[in-house]
């Protein structure tokens, strides 16, 4: 008995789509399950970071600094409905998967309206965050998580993302029991620290004491560094002993000190005669376009020195900036290691005319360079001195026309003297995007190919293979 070819097909027909369909409902559920099972990884897992600022990525600092951590942590998102910022949201989701320690709470304001007041007495903009645990909190505000600083040469702002740099130091500040302690001496004329530095201090979590050693019998032990800024006027006979003795026995000590107008500050230098280490009169000028900047020979750009207080300022191409500084010279010293920061060119020389000068050409009785314009002194006691030969390198503007180098140049010699710490030195993150350009001929030549021949490619494909598996069912049947 024969069988009908045509029913033999229609047979061969049911059996295959029965099995298409079967196929299809196994690799849908299998779809279903892999998304279920995809939503409740942490989004560290899930989501990749591919933008050129690793904008939603965070640094080796933070997983160290929230992988130690011991007790609980707690992030107020303090934000209205429907109005959370995705950037921040990414980010505080990497930080609670990172620590069971870590839990991040939302607080509407417009459920919870005196909430913040427990924390700050500023007025609190959405996506703002509270970081608390029993021992202290820190407020972080929208506007220091989005900073926009000026550009200097193009006369507008650049905006930056430094939402893991806040969020960090927060977290180290708050499970810190015994942070360091800077004492700021005063009583000499000291110039107030400039904003951008005082926050650059309190972002690392280092507390700001002042000293007057005229009310003291000693520094204080709790002491982990002494700093002094821009002094006006000189320091005493007795100060200078105090702090020769310090730094002699251990002690740590910055110092920004230029040249002062109407003045020399004979007592302050003489710590750095100890070492034999000397303070050219006048004002440095430098004699090399290379470096000075501006226009103005007393702008110095300094050739910077290699080592851990410059070398990430050398590896990033920044340049700080050094205005109105005086010259050292170094000598040979028995009492201490002496290592030179920045230098100037070969063709420096100091203006003994100081803030008096007329001319920016060399004179008779101008003192020849080069000149040292930083020095770091591990004294043999174990101590340290950094001494930067200018006042005012560390003002808002300068740091701005530096890119932020003198800052950074100041919390690195911080850092050197207090220690390093994992919470620090995570830069904040450019949003300002470089876009591809590309010449009209390339545009329209791209244009056709996605628009016109892939399409028409891909369909081709598909025909062809449509064909085939119909001439193969054919023969089959």
């Amino acid at each position: 008995m024969k069988t009908n070819k045509k029913t033999h097909g229609s047979q061969l027909a049911l059996k295959g789509g029965s099995y298409s369909l079967i196929v299809t409902v196994v690799v849908l559920a299998i779809l279903i399950v892999v998304n279920i099972f995809a939503s409740i990884l942490p989004a560290a897992l899930t989501k990749y970071d591919i933008s050129s600022s690793k904008l939603y990525s965070i640094t080796s600092n933070t997983k160290v600094v929230v992988n130690n951590l011991q007790q609980d942590v707690t992030i107020y998102w303090v934000v209205q409905a429907d109005a959370e910022d995705d950037i921040i949201e990414n980010l505080l989701g990497k930080y609670e998967s990172l620590s069971e320690h870590i839990k991040v709470v939302k607080k509407n304001p417009d459920v919870f309206p005196a909430f913040t007041e427990q924390y700050t007495d500023e007025m609190v903009p959405n996506n703002s965050l509270i970081v608390e645990s029993d021992e202290r909190s820190r407020y972080i505000s929208y506007n220091d998580i989005y900073l926009a600083e000026p550009d200097m040469y193009s006369y507008t702002y650049t905006t930056s993302f430094d939402g893991e740099g806040a969020i960090t130091s927060a977290i180290d500040y708050v499970v810190t029991e015994d942070l360091p302690q800077l004492y700021v001496l005063e009583g000499h004329g000291e110039a107030e620290l400039p904003s951008t530095f005082a926050d650059a201090i309190e972002k690392e979590n280092i507390v700001i004491n002042t000293l007057s050693l005229l009310t003291v019998d000693e520094i204080p032990e709790e002491a982990d560094a002494i700093m002094i800024y821009a002094p006006e006027s000189d320091i005493s006979e007795e100060e200078k002993t105090m702090l020769a003795d310090y730094t002699a026995n251990g002690g740590k000590l910055l110092v920004m000190a230029g040249p002062v107008e109407g003045t020399v500050l004979t007592n302050l230098n003489s710590l750095l005669s100890d070492y034999n280490i000397e303070m050219a009169e006048g004002i440095v000028v430098e004699g090399d376009r290379n470096h000075y900047a501006f226009g103005y020979p007393y702008s110095l750009v300094p050739e910077m020195e290699d080592s851990n207080i410059t070398a990430p300022l050398i590896e990033e191409n920044y340049h700080p900036i050094l205005p109105l500084s005086q010259g050292m010279t170094i000598g040979t010293t028995e009492k201490g290691t002496v290592t030179e920061l920045m230098t100037t060119s070969d063709l420096a020389f100091s203006k003994t005319a100081g803030f008096e000068l007329e001319t920016y050409e060399k004179e008779d009785g101008d003192i020849d360079g080069p000149f040292t314009m930083a020095v770091s002194i591990e004294t043999s006691g174990a101590g340290q001195i950094i001494w930067f030969s200018a006042s005012d390198f560390l003002n808002d503007m300068y740091n701005a026309f530096s890119s932020g180098a003198n800052v950074d140049l100041a919390m690195n010699s911080l850092s050197s003297l207090i220690g390093e710490r994992e919470a620090i030195a995570i830069r904040s993150k450019s949003l300002n995007y470089n876009y591809l350009t590309i010449t009209a001929s390339t545009s329209n030549t791209l244009k056709a190919l996605m628009i016109g021949v892939f399409p028409l490619v891909y369909l081709g494909i598909g025909i062809f293979i449509i064909i085939r598996k119909r001439g193969r069912q054919n023969e089959t049947i």
